[in-house]
Order: C-alpha cells, then structure tokens, then sequence
C-alpha cells in the first residue's frame, strides 16, 4: 500500500507524537507447499491507532486472518513473512518466540473462531485462566483467580465464583467464546484481535457477543481488529474497514463510506450480497459469480477481473495499485468510479 493511502495516513499524523499500536508495512506471507510457492498476503500496509476498530472483510481465502497470523507470529512452519511490523514503534516480525511471548497476550491478544478448539478440553477454565496471569504478570495463584472471576463477570458470565472450576465442554459455544475474549482480556491489552468471533454462535448470542466487544471497547479503550467475511457483522462496531482480496487489500474507508459508496465491485458485490430487512428483490439474492483465486496461481491483472462484471482490455495486463482518492480512501481498480 501506498505510503500516502488512507491506512497508513494515521501513522504520519502520529510521527513525533505517539507511535499507532500497530503499523503493518509492505506485509508479504508465502507458504512453501508441494506444488511450489504460495503468496497468502501480498504487500499489505496498515495502522491502528488506540480505541480504534478496523474490520477485516473478505471471503475465505482471501489472506485476511493470514495478515494477522503474520504479525502475531503464528504462522505454520512453511510460512514465512517478510516486510515491518511495529507493535508501538517497536520492529516485532521475526522476534525470536521467547521475546516475542512477551507482547503476545499481554500486549496483544487475539481470539480464535472456534473456542472449542482453542480451549484445553481436559483444564479447568481456571487453571487456562490463571496460567495467563501468573506467566505474564507474576501474580500469585489467589491474585490471578480474582483477577480471572473479575474478567469473567467483565464479559456477562454468571455465576463466575462458580464456573470458573468447571470445564470447557459445560459452557455453550456462546459462553466459551465469553471465555476466550476474558482469556484475551485478562492483561488488558493494547490490540484486540478477534479473528470470526461469532461465526459459529446462532444469530441471538452474535448480537450479544458483538455487544460485548463494543461495551469492552468503550470501557478499556483497547484497539480492536474484527475479521470476517461479513461486512454487516462490522456495521456497528468498526471505525474503518479493509476489504480484502486475493491476498491484497482492494479497498479502505470509514464505514460510512464503504456501506454508503463502495468503490470496488468486489466491495459492491459483497454489500449487494447481503440480505436486506428492506429487499424488494423477491426472494432473489445478487451472488458474486465464480470462485476466489488461486493463490498459487494469481490471474494476470487484476485478481478480481475473471469475476468482474465491470471488466475491461487494462484489467487483463496491468495489476491496479492501491491508490488514495477522495479524503482517506483508497481503491485498487482502474475504474474512476462505479
């Protein structure tokens, strides 16, 4: 991403002044796989400030939650990224793990989409809790389990005294992903990155989970990252939003802009997907025809062309960079305007 784009803007406003929690730059991730090389994320550039929300959306495989697996050192073994990632000014990609465990989790936190997998099925949540506490804050074992309880009321668990002796299986999927943004939260962290939090939660327990994220956000003034595939899942929570493709970013703006006046057709095919309370469309639901890429074997031009109804001869050779127009946006299309 460009330097002057509407992403890392925030950054230069903070120079001499106070570093953004995160600033990504020029990100690129391969994966090594039997069949050659593929590129997951491909030069992407961003900043968080403090108390800011930024929604990550895309479709699966679009590189969205492998830009942060990136940058919180969680990659798997035949991963690796290259380019700048500063928690504060601070250079943390490639930090040996013992440095890096420092930052994680006490000073980043990120909640997986699948508590149930993320959660140790034969520990007490007590015992998942504390360890938290007493390896990054020194706490004694009654020091952290008040601490623990407290995080747990914090995130609208009742009866916290009493379950946090229980075991992950006797929590609803709801309550377990409760327990895994307390287990986040514990050392009150600077960035929250929380990674599909409500995918697998019916739409009830979403609303309430997202609720708690934005209560959790006003309260502790934590900088949040909200990855999904669904731009109504950001709505009311984000302060701006990325919209990813093909291991790039294709479009940024505030929320308004984006929902209001998308300038990406892949944007606008996502916002066209979504069901509407107040749809005159009868029924029929607008899709985006044909299927995300092939990391490994990217289109020439534009990634997005084989499913661009607004296709023309310069999307087929030339890759649109991501440039700024308007006041703090950006768009890669060599479109002017949709």
């Amino acid at each position: 991403m460009p330097d002057n784009s509407p992403a890392t803007s925030n950054a230069a406003a903070n120079n001499g002044d106070t570093a953004p929690v995160l600033a990504v730059e020029n990100l690129v991730t391969r994966f090594d796989v039997p069949d050659g090389e593929v590129c997951a994320v491909n030069d992407v550039s961003f900043t968080i400030d403090e108390g800011e929300t930024i929604g990550v959306v895309g479709e699966s495989g679009s590189g969205k939650s492998q830009v942060f697996m990136s940058v919180m050192g969680l990659l798997a073994s035949n991963g690796a990224a290259n380019g700048r990632v500063r928690y504060r000014g601070q250079d943390i990609l490639g930090l040996p793990p013992q440095r890096l465990n420092r930052i994680r989790g006490a000073k980043m936190s990120m909640i997986f989409q699948d508590p149930m997998t993320s959660l140790n099925p034969y520990l007490k949540i007590s015992r998942q809790l504390n360890e938290v506490l007493v390896q990054h804050k020194g706490m004694s074992e009654t020091e952290a389990m008040n601490r623990s309880v407290e995080m747990l009321d914090l995130v609208r668990i009742p009866e916290a005294r009493r379950r946090i002796t229980m075991y992950p299986h006797e929590f609803s999927g709801g309550m377990r992903q409760r327990v895994m943004i307390a287990m986040a939260l514990l050392c009150q962290p600077d960035l929250l990155i929380a990674d599909e939090p409500s995918t697998a939660l019916d739409v009830t327990v979403q609303a309430q989970i997202l609720d708690l994220m934005r209560d959790l956000k006003r309260e502790l003034n934590t900088a949040i990252v909200m990855i999904t595939h669904d731009l109504g899942v950001i709505a009311g929570l984000s302060d701006r939003v990325m919209v990813m493709y093909g291991g790039t970013v294709v479009e940024a703006g505030t929320v308004r802009e984006i929902f209001y006046n998308p300038q990406h057709p892949y944007t606008e095919g996502l916002l066209k997907s979504m069901p509407r309370l107040d749809d005159s469309r009868r029924g029929v639901l607008p899709t985006i025809p044909g299927q995300p890429p092939n990391l490994q074997h990217l289109p020439a031009g534009c990634s997005f062309r084989p499913r661009c109804t607004y296709a023309f001869e310069r999307c087929e050779t030339e890759v649109p960079p991501l440039t700024r127009f308007g006041e703090d946006r950006a768009k890669a299309c060599h479109l002017e305007s949709l």
